[in-house]
């Protein structure tokens, strides 16, 4: 696949820390950046302009599922051919993008798993193996990780999966929709990696993203989370 259809896209907020590194990672592997600065209070946006590629702002904060859909209309709109999503945390390893550019070539998105580690705080893997079955039970995807955030898509996909939800339901309604398409799917593994600061999924937001697959599932419209 040639990497100049490739694209990365990358919500970010609140990290400044790491941003520097990730974007300077994936650079290597595809040919356009993009970071959505999703209204960041410390130097997220200049570190990510001062490495040389695309910043769209957030004034305020809206969530992840908004940043990386202000980020993948941004690519689509732009030309991009596939859209690699990956956190800024430096949870997710760049090097990483090219096992899932290679998996474009037949399936239309590709999902990760992260191997399950002591490193996984016990009730997010209790809540990720409960997501998992109620996502197998109502949609027909088997994913042994719905909460994994690093994942791949072609732009057709894309317009198939495009999501309602700002916050981390996103990435249960773009399972739920990817299933009601039936598009072809694949997971890989990805290492487990998870800072302090981590700031995945809550308890309550999986209690939110549980109720929401329900309402998808059987009003047949995706509710919008905000």
């Amino acid at each position: 696949m040639a990497k100049k259809k490739v694209w990365a896209v990358i919500p970010a907020y609140n990290e400044e820390r790491e941003i520097f590194g990730i974007i300077k990672k994936a650079g290597k592997y595809v040919d356009k950046v993009v970071v959505v600065d999703d209204g960041s209070k410390d130097l997220t946006n200049s570190i990510a302009r001062a490495a040389g590629v695309v910043v769209i702002c957030h004034i305020i904060n809206l969530g992840k599922g908004a940043a990386l859909k202000t980020g993948c209309d941004f690519a689509v709109k732009k030309g991009a051919e596939y859209i690699v999503s990956i956190d800024a945390d430096a949870q997710h390893n760049p090097d990483d993008i090219p096992r899932f550019i290679e998996k474009l070539d037949k399936y239309d998105i590709v999902f990760s798993y992260r191997k399950l580690s002591g490193k996984m705080p016990l009730v997010l893997r209790f809540g990720n193996w409960l997501i998992s079955r109620i996502v197998s039970m109502l949609y027909g995807v088997s994913l042994k990780d719905t909460q994994s955030g690093f994942r791949a898509f072609s732009k057709n996909a894309y317009k198939k999966i495009r999501w309602n939800a700002s916050d981390y339901s996103m990435e249960s309604e773009m399972i739920s929709r990817a299933g009601k398409q039936r598009l072809k799917y694949v997971q890989i593994p990805i290492q487990t990696v998870y800072s302090d600061k981590y700031k995945g999924t809550t308890v309550i937001d999986g209690i939110k993203i549980v109720f929401n697959m329900i309402i998808w599932k059987f009003t047949g419209k995706n509710r919008n989370s905000h």
